[in-house]
């Protein structure tokens, strides 16, 4: 990336499936990105727990010594749910609150494959970042063409106008885990004009209570 300034990104926030999915790849994958960031030394912020393509990734950033949190809601920690965290967990209230404290905490956000609440992670996050809550660069890393429909989607709404061009650009993806981290290092964020001038910042009274549930 030469000619390109780098930001520096020391934790990233991977969500992913607490399924395997049904092709290897997805698996593969999973171990793959975690050895990216373990050898990159990068941190990983993530939802907790060890089942699938999230255990996948938590273990083997463990194994090369980075730090690893998970964030996970105190209901799914009743009858160990979920598994062990593979690292220091914090238990939340509600999946709200869990997304908050991701978004707070981390410099990055990756999607691996995953389900509803991966795609509701994803879309939050570059929702925020439309709205100009966080300036953080978002990706997908497209293992066989899991993300081809959903991309394909957010380019028809772009068509369709309910998606400006400068919105799209949050989206970031990429085929590859070291091509993916070397993108979110490149991003440089570019607000809309009117959307950054929205005030999110609450009173030091109120901050406790931050509710950013609007979605546009």
């Amino acid at each position: 990336m030469e000619g390109v300034s780098v930001r520096k990104i020391k934790k990233i926030c991977v969500f992913c499936g607490a399924n395997s999915g049904k092709d290897v790849a997805f698996v593969n994958a999973a171990f793959h990105l975690g050895e990216v960031l373990g050898k990159r030394k990068i941190d990983l912020v993530y939802g907790g727990g060890k089942l699938g393509l999230m255990g996948c990734v938590s273990t083997v950033v463990a194994q090369h010594e980075r730090q690893v949190l998970g964030i996970i809601p105190s209901a799914f920690t009743v009858n160990n749910l979920v598994g062990e965290t593979c690292g220091k967990e914090i238990k939340v209230a509600t999946m709200q609150e869990r997304l908050v404290m991701m978004m707070e905490l981390s410099d990055a956000f990756i999607a691996l494959p995953g389900g509803f609440g991966t795609l509701e992670e994803l879309f939050q996050m570059i929702s925020w970042a439309q709205l100009s809550i966080h300036n953080k660069p978002i990706g997908v890393l497209n293992i066989n063409g899991f993300f081809n429909g959903l991309l394909s989607f957010v380019d028809h709404a772009v068509k369709q106008e309910f998606i400006t061009p400068r919105a799209r650009k949050i989206l970031i993806s990429a085929t590859t885990a070291d091509e993916l981290v070397d993108k979110l290092q490149a991003f440089r964020f570019e607000s809309d004009p009117a959307l950054s001038k929205l005030k999110w910042s609450p009173s030091s009274s109120q901050k406790e209570k931050l509710d950013l549930t609007l979605r546009l």
